[in-house]
């Protein structure tokens, strides 16, 4: 019966994306519209990352089964209405040779102003650079990280303007323990602060935006289906100096959406597209998810 119920619900979904925009329900954000990627039009899924381009035009997708899918977005009005993309290609291991299994688990990205990606992955806790995509540079892994919870660790990961790598992973060990964050510099990691935890929201997606701010994605399960939630923390050297919530959104609002990117409109307005993890599922679905924020 709750196979039944939450089928029902699925179908619904789309129904549930065309009603009113969040922010009249929140306060916050201004949505600005949704775009499903049909699943033969991409041929992979599972996406858990997203880095979009500066203008807002170009993007890279990572799954969680080791590929990748760069592209671009056919916009009307500022609004997504079509993407043009290439074909999936494999995340390579340090050797060249395409990741599989259990430690291909990729969630997190992140691009440098040099174009060096990295990807931070579940499973086997770690995070790797990819100067070029051709083969793969370990970052240090200290021992910390081999404690993490199992399919819960790195989820989120962005880098700042001084290009310091921040990995945030999907639990903190307990309800009212506040996640910690790994900070990557000058080749070691340190864990300067933490971010508060609340209303069983767990963190899959995080960036810098254009403003200094990190940006942190959060999701919820309830069973029957998502809810999203953004907040915004400034941060000042080794400490929170401030945290928002920008966005909380209701009950089937949205699907999973576990990728985030920050960036500025032609108009000066910071625009959050967001991405969600289909998890290989026929009822569920990959869609793209655009909100802004007032300039």
């Amino acid at each position: 019966m709750l196979w039944g119920r939450l089928a029902a619900l699925c179908l619904l979904m789309p129904a549930c994306y065309a009603g009113p925009a969040p922010d009249a329900l929140t306060g916050g954000p201004a949505y600005v519209g949704s775009y499903t990627w049909p699943a033969a039009a991409h041929d992979l899924g599972g996406f858990s990352g997203l880095e979009v381009t500066e203008d807002g035009t170009g993007f890279t997708v990572i799954s969680d089964r080791s590929g990748r899918i760069t592209g671009r977005f056919r916009r009307e009005n500022g609004t997504i209405t079509g993407i043009e993309a290439g074909p999936p290609a494999p995340l390579t291991r340090p050797d060249g040779t395409p990741l599989t299994g259990w430690r291909g688990d990729s969630e997190g990205l992140a691009t440098g102003s040099d174009g060096t990606a990295y990807i931070s992955f579940e499973g086997d806790h770690r995070v790797w650079a990819y100067p070029d995509f051709d083969a793969a540079t370990p970052l240090a892994r200290p021992e910390a990280f081999t404690r993490l919870q199992g399919n819960s660790g790195f989820e989120a990961l962005a880098i700042d303007a001084q290009g310091r790598l921040f990995a945030i992973p999907e639990r903190s060990g307990a309800l009212s323990r506040p996640f910690p964050v790994w900070r990557y510099a000058d080749g070691r990691w340190e864990q300067p602060f933490t971010l508060s935890r609340s209303g069983n929201f767990l963190p899959v997606g995080a960036d810098f935006g254009p403003d200094g701010a990190l940006y942190l994605l959060e999701r919820t399960f309830t069973g029957l289906g998502f809810r999203t939630r953004i907040r915004r923390f400034t941060i000042d050297g080794d400490r929170v100096a401030k945290e928002e919530t920008l966005l909380t959104t209701p009950l089937l609002r949205h699907d999973n959406l576990e990728g985030i990117a920050v960036w500025q409109d032609p108009t000066g307005a910071l625009r959050l597209t967001l991405v969600s993890d289909d998890n290989f599922r026929a009822l569920q679905r990959t869609e793209f998810v655009e909100y802004r924020l007032p300039r």
